[in-house]
C-alpha cells in the first residue's frame, strides 16, 4: 500500500511539473516574438537579445573590433550617472568571451521602464493556471468515479469483480450466498462538478496573462454586440501593457543609432486585424432566442 501512495504521488507531481513547464514555454515563447527589430546588423541575434531582456531585463549593444555589432547579456558595475543608469558594464557569453564596457562606447537595453524583467510574472502566471488546470483534472476524474467502496482485504476481489458488473452497466449483479456484506460500507463522495467554473477562471487570468504581454484578447463578454468603440476600449489595459516595454527598446535604439550611425528601430508584432463595424459576440441564450423566433 505504501509503494502504491509513493507511486501516485510521483505521477501526480510529474503531471504538476510537465503542466507548469507547457504554460511557462507557452508565454514564454509569445513573449520574446511579441517585438519585430528591423535594420539590426547581421552580427546581432534578435532572438538572443529578446532572451537576455525576459530573463535579466538588460542587454548590452556595443562593437567588438573582431566580432563586430553585437548584443550580450550584461552585467552592471560602478557608479552610476545622475540618471541612475550605470557608467561601466561588462558584456559577457557563455562561451567565455566577457568585455568591459562604458557608456562611452555601448548601450544598455532595458527591458521596461522598471528595468526589470518579464521571467517573473510569467513565472507567476503559469503557477497560477497550472494549478487550475490540476483542479479541472482532479475535479472531471472525481465525477467518473464518485463510489468509495469500504471492505477487508480479503473481500478485495470479490468486491472488484462486483464493481466491474456495475462499470459494465449489468442489469443484475449476483453475489455468492456467504457473501458477507454487513462489513461492506459504501460512501459517496459526491463531488460537486465545477470544472467549468475553474475553466472560465482559468480562461481570465489567461487573457491576464495575454493582457500583460500586450497581446489582444477579449477579457470581458457581453450579451449584446460589441460596437468598435467599446470593443478598442476593452483593449485599453492591453495597449498600455506594451508602452513600457516597446519604449524601453525604442530608446534603447535611439542612443545606439546616435552612438553608432546606425538606423535600427523596433516595432510591437501587431496581431490583430482592424475592427470594422462592430464585433458579435453571441452565446448560448442568443441563439436559443432566435431559434425560438424561427
Amino acid at each position: 500500500m505504501g509503494r502504491k501512495r509513493k507511486t501516485t504521488f510521483v505521477e501526480s507531481a510529474l503531471m504538476n511539473n510537465r503542466t507548469y513547464i507547457q504554460y511557462y514555454n507557452r508565454l514564454t515563447e509569445l513573449a520574446l516574438s511579441m517585438f519585430e527589430w528591423t535594420n539590426l546588423p547581421k552580427t546581432v541575434d534578435a532572438r538572443f537579445l529578446e532572451m537576455c531582456l525576459f530573463s535579466e531585463g538588460k542587454a548590452v549593444f556595443f562593437k567588438d573590433k573582431d566580432l563586430g555589432y553585437i548584443g550580450l547579456q550584461c552585467a552592471i558595475s560602478g557608479r552610476l550617472n545622475v540618471y541612475r543608469i550605470p557608467i561601466n558594464r561588462r558584456a559577457y557569453a557563455s562561451n567565455g568571451y566577457n568585455k568591459d564596457l562604458t557608456d562611452k562606447d555601448s548601450v544598455i537595453i532595458y527591458n521596461n521602464f522598471m528595468h526589470t524583467n518579464s521571467k517573473l510574472d510569467v513565472e507567476m502566471f503559469s503557477k497560477r493556471l497550472y494549478n487550475l488546470d490540476r483542479i479541472i483534472d482532479v475535479n472531471a476524474n472525481a465525477q467518473k468515479t464518485p463510489v468509495l467502496i469500504k471492505c477487508s482485504e480479503e473481500e478485495r476481489m470479490t468486491m472488484l469483480n462486483l464493481y466491474k458488473d456495475f462499470d459494465g452497466n449489468a442489469p443484475v449483479i449476483f453475489g455468492e450466498s456467504d457473501l458477507n456484506t454487513n462489513g461492506l460500507t459504501v460512501l459517496k463522495t459526491e463531488a460537486p462538478y465545477v470544472a467549468d467554473q475553474i475553466y472560465q477562471l482559468k480562461t481570465q487570468i489567461w487573457n491576464e496573462a495575454l493582457t500583460y504581454l500586450g497581446i489582444s484578447n477579449i477579457n470581458t463578454v457581453k450579451k449584446e454586440r460589441l460596437i468598435t468603440d467599446e470593443a478598442i476600449r476593452n483593449n485599453g489595459g492591453t495597449v498600455a501593457s506594451r508602452y513600457s516595454r516597446l519604449e524601453a527598446r525604442r530608446q534603447a535604439c535611439k542612443q545606439i543609432n546616435e552612438m553608432f550611425g546606425l538606423d535600427i528601430w523596433c516595432n510591437f508584432r501587431e496581431d490583430y486585424r482592424e475592427l470594422d463595424g462592430e464585433v458579435d459576440v453571441e452565446d448560448n441564450n442568443d441563439t436559443e432566442r432566435s431559434n425560438e423566433n424561427e
